[in-house]
């Protein structure tokens, strides 16, 4: 709900325009809440253009309106999918973090909950973050901090990522197209056996896996122990309830990197994928090439 105060804030920005504050990279934004302390009611613009960054504001008083619009063309269609997670660093505190659309605000994350470090998602079409600062006599240790990311909610193994579709995660198998789309357009892509379940949260577990092929990784969420023969190792965050077993049949492993870890996507039996990868190149249809060997 819309408080008075909150509604002066936004008019003022509409009406009057507000002091807009640019990244000098576009992908992430670090500025001080000093610079307007004799103004606390100002409420300053931030501009975010790329699909991943961070956001630091040191001494948060007043307000800061993070507008993020990503480089893409609008007809594509592509921004209408769209969505943002943001991820506070656990030392973050100072401020409330609302989105905000036409005047409206709805609360997305309270000071208190920022040190969980929980994942939060909205779609990009819901609106702007509006980062209000807590009224503070001493500001001195304030530091309001989040990571960053925008995030398609369709594609292969979307499905899987449970901040992105909370309370409707589905373990449903993907379809033959989506698994020659994940091999192609994944994070990462590769075959392996599951090594064992650590403890993990209520929306999920991180499984130890070990790969003996590595089709592709966006980044270094798996290590090469080829000293011990060729192989690669790592963990894989696996929705809770989709349960997965140590040991037994080899899977392809697809899906996508989220601040930092790697989060489980479409995963058919590696032996079911070749016959499907070879049936589609015998056909012409396969969107990309693999070394299956």
């Amino acid at each position: 709900m819309l408080r008075p105060w909150a509604a002066h804030w936004i008019a003022a920005v509409l009406l009057c325009g507000a002091v807009a504050q640019y990244s000098s990279d576009q992908c992430n934004w670090r500025g001080s809440g000093l610079s307007h302390e004799s103004h606390r009611r100002d409420v300053e613009q931030v501009y975010l253009r790329c699909s991943q960054g961070s956001l630091e504001w040191l001494y948060p008083t007043g307000a800061i309106i993070v507008n993020l619009r990503p480089n893409t063309e609008a007809s594509s269609g592509h921004m209408a999918g769209l969505h943002v997670c943001i991820k506070p660093y656990t030392y973050s505190q100072g401020s409330h973090v609302y989105l905000e659309r036409a005047g409206d605000l709805t609360l997305l994350l309270a000071e208190k909950d920022h040190a969980q470090g929980t994942v939060h998602c909205f779609s990009l079409a819901e609106g702007a973050l509006f980062v209000e600062a807590v009224p503070q006599t001493d500001i001195s240790r304030r530091i309001t901090a989040f990571q960053y990311e925008l995030v398609p909610s369709q594609g292969p193994g979307a499905h899987m990522y449970p901040y992105l579709h909370s309370g409707s995660v589905t373990c449903k198998p993907c379809s033959d197209e989506e698994v020659l789309m994940a091999v192609c357009t994944s994070d990462f892509a590769g075959s392996g056996i599951f090594q064992g379940v650590t403890s993990g949260t209520n929306d999920h577990a991180p499984v130890v896996v070990t790969l003996s092929r590595l089709f592709r990784q966006k980044s270094r969420v798996f290590a090469w122990s080829g000293a011990r023969g060729r192989r690669w190792s790592g963990r894989i965050n696996v929705p809770a309830q989709c349960g997965v077993h140590a040991g037994g049949d080899e899977y392809l492993l697809t899906g996508s990197v989220h601040f930092g870890g790697a989060w489980l996507g479409c995963a058919p039996r590696y032996k079911d994928f070749l016959k499907l990868y070879v049936r589609a190149q015998k056909a012409g249809t396969n969107p990309c090439q693999i070394d299956t060997d």
